[in-house]
């Protein structure tokens, strides 16, 4: 039961992730909302993501009490997505709020989730939250007559998203009641830090601009969702059987990721106009994302005592504050060099790893 619970729970997380990332940026867009707007009010995620977990240092606890308290205000400012979403302030408050409230719930459960599963089903878990985000992006491509549907959608997976989380709590690790007896400190593993968040800035120009680079490269959107899909069906075999690689050293195996991906990079680089080569860099997914974000949630797992603030952490420093500045950059540098430095960032992240002290 608890492996169906914490499946479904992904399933509908990602599937609400997809909805959030795809879709309302176009309905913000078809309502009138100017694409400086829609910059703004899609900045405030990775903003959040980073800053809440400062506020744990000291002054709250996560626990359960603080963690239901996350999940009911996620559902309660998704509904209030239908009385703000046409004013730009009311909405942008009422995203900064549901930022902060999604970067608790996750990390939260990805301590349960390791603790109780272990290496061997961490991830064939947590490959139907790839399944869920990639069947709502054709799903709901089909149903989006109306801006609000969207919204609809978003609230409804939400709901789901939550009650799966509560049936989870009852798996809740609560033996470390004295987590916060050691300081979290950066300092103590400072080049992982580095390290983690020059990954995510190499993903800047992917996340962001892949289809406008290969679509500005001869290969036409509708292949360019096809690489997409592609890239996420490579990950999703990648969680599955990624198991019996879980056996062998974490660290080299990021590594391993890390170097893989920064050859995925300067391939996209070299030939953008190649549909076979960027069909092997999309297959190599499975590593830069799959293998890689299993791997790196396993390692901080051991690193840290008070772990569910490492894993925030992790969510807040490389995909919050390392998404958010990849971003800016990609946008500032777009062009012919683009996955040039996004494979120098991938470097930067590589040559981090070798300042962990053994």
């Amino acid at each position: 039961m608890l492996f169906f619970n914490l499946s479904a729970f992904y399933f509908f997380y990602f599937a609400a992730v997809g909805v959030y990332i795809i879709f309302l940026p176009k309905v913000l867009h078809d309502i009138g909302y100017s694409t400086f707007d829609i910059g703004i009010i899609f900045a405030l995620a990775p903003l959040m993501r980073f800053i809440t977990p400062f506020l744990f240092l000291k002054h709250i606890k996560l626990d359960q009490k603080m963690f239901k308290s996350a999940l009911y205000i996620s559902v309660f400012s998704s509904a209030c997505f239908y009385l703000t979403i046409e004013n730009f302030f009311l909405f942008m408050i009422n995203n900064a709020i549901l930022a902060a409230c999604l970067s608790l719930i996750l990390p939260y459960l990805e301590v349960t989730a390791i603790s109780t599963l272990g290496k061997e089903k961490y991830g064939k878990s947590r490959l139907y939250g790839s399944i869920g985000f990639m069947i709502i992006s054709l799903v709901l491509a089909k149903f989006l007559t109306q801006p609000f549907i969207a919204v609809h959608y978003y609230l409804v997976l939400n709901i789901l998203t939550v009650i799966f989380a509560l049936l989870l709590l009852k798996y809740d690790v609560q033996k470390i009641e004295n987590e916060n007896n050691e300081p979290f400190s950066f300092l103590k593993y400072w080049p992982f830090w580095m390290s983690l968040f020059f990954m995510q800035m190499s993903f800047g120009g992917f996340y962001n601009f892949f289809t406008i680079y290969e679509t500005e490269h001869n290969i036409s959107l509708e292949m360019t969702s096809y690489l997409w899909s592609f890239g996420v069906i490579c990950e999703i075999l990648m969680l599955y059987f990624q198991a019996p690689l879980l056996k062998n050293n974490l660290l080299n195996l990021i590594k391993i990721c890390v170097g893989i991906t920064i050859f995925r990079w300067f391939l996209l680089y070299l030939y953008p106009d190649s549909l076979g080569i960027t069909f092997f860099t999309q297959s190599l997914h499975a590593f830069s994302f799959g293998l890689y974000h299993s791997t790196v949630i396993i390692y901080l797992y051991t690193l840290y005592e008070n772990k569910k603030l490492a894993q925030q952490f992790m969510y807040g420093v490389a995909y919050g504050l390392g998404g958010f500045i990849g971003a800016f950059i990609a946008g500032a540098v777009y062009g012919e060099f683009l996955f040039l430095y996004s494979a120098l960032f991938a470097l930067l992240s590589f040559i981090s790893l070798y300042f962990i002290k053994k």
